[in-house]
Order: C-alpha cells, then sequence, then structure tokens
C-alpha cells in the first residue's frame, strides 16, 4: 500500500509534536508516523525543565499551550549548592507576580507529549500509528518511507524526529561527530509523599558524604523528585542502579521513606554528539531533536534546543515550498541545517565545560576546593560554584535568534 502527503514527520515525541504544531501555524497539513501503537506510555520523567524560551515558542505555535503546561508543572524558586557536606550557595527568587507565568516549569516528559498530542489533535494533524519506518529515500524530486508493516509513504518533505537511535539519520547518511565520556550516572524518579516533608528546592551536591564523594543532583518536578547520581570512575554502574544498591544510597540523600516510592531508574552517560549535517543531500529530509544531536541531562538543553530545531524546520519547509525554483527551495533547507547546527554545537561545547567541573583535573579539583573554601561568603566563588556543572547557557546571536 502506497500513501502520499504533501510533509511527513517520523517521530511522535515533543519534539516531533512540536514541528507538526509549528506546520499547522503555518497552515501546512502535516502526517506524523509514529513507530509505537496509540496510546503508548514512555517511562520515567526524562526531560522535565522546560525553560522559558520554550515556553515561549510553543505559546507562539498553540496560544495557551505554555500556561497550560505551567500550571501542570513544578516551580521552584530556591536553589542550594553544597560541597562536600557545607552549602557554599542558596538563592530564592521573587514569586512570579500575579497574572505572570514562572521561567520556567518542570514538568515530566510524557505530560508534556500529552499536552502538546491534544493540541496537535485539536489542531488538525494526522497522525498514523504502529508505523515504524525503515527506509528513507530521497531525491531531487521528493521521499519515499518504507515501514515495517510493508505501506509506502511518499512527501515532498520529511522531519526526522525520531530520536537517540534515528533511523532516519543513519538512512540519510548524517554521522554523529564528538565524544562519549566514559563516567556513569544513575537517574532515579521518586514519587512524592502523600503528607511532603522536603521544601521544594534545587539542591547539587559536590561530593556527598553521606555517599562516598559522590555527586548528587536533586530536581523536584510535578508529582516527584529526580535524583542524579554521579559514579565514581571505579564503580559499577548496575551496583547503584539495582533495586536494593539504589535504595541504599538513595535513604543516605533523601529521607528514607522516598526509598519505597522509587518510579523508575536508568543510566546514562554524558554524550556530545551532534550530526554532521542536520539535512540530507537533496535537502529534502530535516533532523531534529534527538534525532540530530544527544546531549547530557545537566543543562537542561536537550528538549529545549529540540523545540527550536522543530519551529525552524517548519519554517524552512513552509519557505521552501514557496520557493519559485529548486535552488531557492534548498536553500532554505541549507539555511536551517547550518544555523541549527551551529546551535547544536555551542549546547555540544557547554555540555563538555559542565562535563571538565563534573569530572574535575588535579588543577579544577583545586579551583573547586578553593572556592568553596571561600564561598558562600564570596558572592563570586558562590555563583561559579552554582553554575559551573551545568555549563554555559545561551547560544550566540549570531548563531540563531533562539537561546539554546
Amino acid at each position: 500500500m502506497s500513501e502520499h502527503r504533501q510533509i511527513l514527520i517520523v517521530g511522535a515525541g515533543p519534539v516531533g509534536l512540536t514541528a507538526a504544531l509549528a506546520l499547522r501555524a503555518l497552515g501546512r497539513d502535516v502526517t506524523v508516523l509514529e513507530a509505537g501503537p496509540e496510546g503508548r506510555g514512555r517511562p520515567g520523567s526524562r526531560a522535565i525543565f522546560t525553560h522559558t524560551n520554550t515556553l515561549d515558542v510553543l505559546d507562539r505555535l498553540s496560544p495557551g499551550l505554555a500556561d497550560e503546561l505551567s500550571e501542570h508543572g513544578d516551580y521552584w524558586n530556591t536553589q542550594r549548592t553544597f560541597h562536600r557536606g557545607k552549602e557554599v550557595y542558596a538563592k530564592t527568587y521573587p514569586d512570579p507576580a500575579p497574572g505572570t507565568r514562572p521561567h520556567f516549569t518542570s514538568l515530566p516528559q510524557v505530560h508534556i507529549e500529552k499536552y502538546l498530542l491534544e493540541r496537535a489533535v485539536a489542531s488538525g494533524v494526522e497522525f498514523a500509528f504502529s508505523q515504524e519506518v525503515t527506509g528513507v529515500d530521497s531525491t531531487d524530486a521528493g521521499v519515499t518511507l518504507t515501514t515495517a508493516g510493508g505501506t509506502t509513504w511518499t512527501a515532498e518533505y520529511v522531519i526526522g524526529a525520531d530520536g537517540a537511535r534515528s533511523v532516519v539519520r543513519k538512512q540519510i547518511g548524517a554521522r554523529m561527530e564528538g565524544d562519549r565520556d566514559d563516567g556513569w550516572y544513575v537517574v532515579v524518579d521518586v514519587a512524592e509523599l502523600e503528607n511532603p516533608t522536603l521544601a521544594t528546592e534545587r539542591i547539587f551536591h559536590y561530593e556527598h558524604p553521606a555517599v562516598d564523594g559522590r555527586n548528587i543532583l536533586i530536581v523536584p518536578f510535578a508529582g516527584g523528585w529526580r535524583v542524579d547520581l554521579q559514579c565514581l570512575p571505579e564503580d559499577d554502574p548496575e551496583r547503584f542502579s539495582g533495586e536494593e544498591g539504589v535504595k541504599v544510597w538513595l535513604s543516605k540523600v533523601m529521607p528514607p521513606e522516598y526509598a519505597e516510592r522509587i518510579t523508575w531508574v536508568s543510566t546514562y552517560q554524558f554524550m556530545q554528539l551532534v550530526a554532521h549535517d542536520f539535512a540530507d543531500p537533496a535537502r529534502r529530509v530535516l533532523l531534529v531533536g534527538e534525532a540530530a544531536h544527544l546531549f547530557a541531562p545537566f543543562g537542561a538543553r536537550g528538549l529545549n534546543s529540540g523545540v527550536p530545531d522543530a519551529e525552524s524546520a517548519a519554517l524552512a519547509i513552509n519557505t521552501a515550498l514557496t520557493a519559485t525554483n529548486p535552488a531557492l527551495a534548498a536553500s532554505a533547507v541549507e539555511a536551517f541545517s547550518l544555523a541549527r547546527r551551529s546551535a547544536a554545537q555551542f549546547n555540544c561545547a557547554a555540555a563538555g565545560e559542565a562535563l571538565t567541573h563534573l569530572r574535575p583535573d588535579a588543577e579544577t579539583e583545586a579551583r573547586i576546593t578553593e572556592a568553596a573554601g571561600r564561598a558562600p561568603e564570596d558572592a563570586a566563588a558562590s555563583a561559579w560554584l552554582e553554575k559551573a556543572p551545568y555549563g554555559p547557557r545561551g547560544v550566540p546571536t549570531a548563531a540563531t535568534v533562539y537561546r539554546y
């Protein structure tokens, strides 16, 4: 069986759904192909931190969406950083003014997807579920997608939003360039207690004394907490991610009752990977989100750069479809690829800076220890200790109109 659409999106995650909303906002019909069945669930909190710039983009594409996400998400205005048990940074920001939304929201990805999907359906996006794309063939005339179920889809343009293991990326020959750190991290989701005992604060620990000097990040989100443990170089990550192992260390960094409310455990490594090109040679297939780049969770650069990828891809396709000749159409896609790849390279470098701080050499370790000795009285040292684990924020305006 063969189906034709003008524009296809592969992947119904948050970035694919954002691309669909962006195309509908431009008046374009679009169909989303999703490998999983309708209503499929995804485990874990995954992307939880949605920055104000991302909320602005989403609200531009679907007015009221930012308020909806903020209303259902969590917000904390206190951040604390500790070094070997000593508090070296603490700041509480004012509450948002009445009638304004907070400058971020902390909401698990599964809920973000839910609200995006509802908006996409309401806007007229067509969905085809259980459509696992296995092949991509692009030419100057268009794109042909083949699926595991035997259906062939053709389109003038395709957006590949099929995630970290992107088939679309591999099929168009885009290579991932960059590094993967050898170190391991364990991430744990825990459900909030019926009668919460913890203040809603984001906390980072350098060398937490209760877990033998391992770094710990604790972040609240709507309905629970996300806790990241940075393994030492000699650690076996399976020991710290196994059911009993998690409970042992988690009960040392949070009240013990949270150890009985674990909902998800996973492991990850820091990745700094960017596709060598964000489009195919024919300039008919555009890569967005984790199909185009992979960053570590620290700094929240994944979804917050994927959303501008998605809007940029939609704008490029809209321009290409109205171009008066093929060269102008191709140049619109080329401009997208260059701009978003430049942003991704900056984000990749920022993640690298964060990693050098989280896995310091002797010189950086000495700087951290010296700064911790002066903090919190020394405001500059205190602020550096707070910000460095997440890397620089904001992409230079010369590279993109977006912040990520």
